[in-house]
């Protein structure tokens, strides 16, 4: 059975920084992509980074080029987004997801992803 934990989310004020965590399990964690999306209430998921672990560059989306950073470490098949600068506009929930085609990051669907988290509230205010 695959399972995506996520851990790290919570309340910070703009300009804070969060360190997300994905646990893998039951995948072989260096075939897949893995990475996030965020979700705001009624709006569709949106890519925000993904890496492979085999190595790479990884991919972020223009709205946090810059503020972010993904890594991983495979020994513990866990995946960390690094977010600083953190802006109210970042509020959402942020699910870690999986798959094999790392490009449905950049291209999409969304709903194509394989495999995902319960998802971590991010939440940013003035």
């Amino acid at each position: 059975q695959v399972r995506l934990l996520e851990s790290g989310g919570g309340s910070v004020q703009a300009g804070g920084s969060l360190r997300l965590s994905c646990a893998a399990s039951g995948i072989t964690f260096r075939s897949y992509c893995i990475g996030w999306f965020r979700q705001l209430l009624g709006k569709e998921r949106e890519a925000v980074a993904a890496i492979h672990f085999d190595g790479g560059h990884p991919y972020y989306a223009d709205s946090v080029k810059g503020r972010a950073a993904i890594s991983q470490d495979n020994a513990k098949s866990t995946a960390y987004l690094q977010m600083d600068g953190l802006k109210p506009e970042d509020t959402a929930m942020y699910y870690c997801a999986a798959d094999y085609d790392c490009t449905l990051w950049v291209d999409g669907p969304a709903a194509a992803i394989r495999f995902w988290g319960q998802g971590t509230q991010v939440t940013v205010s003035t």
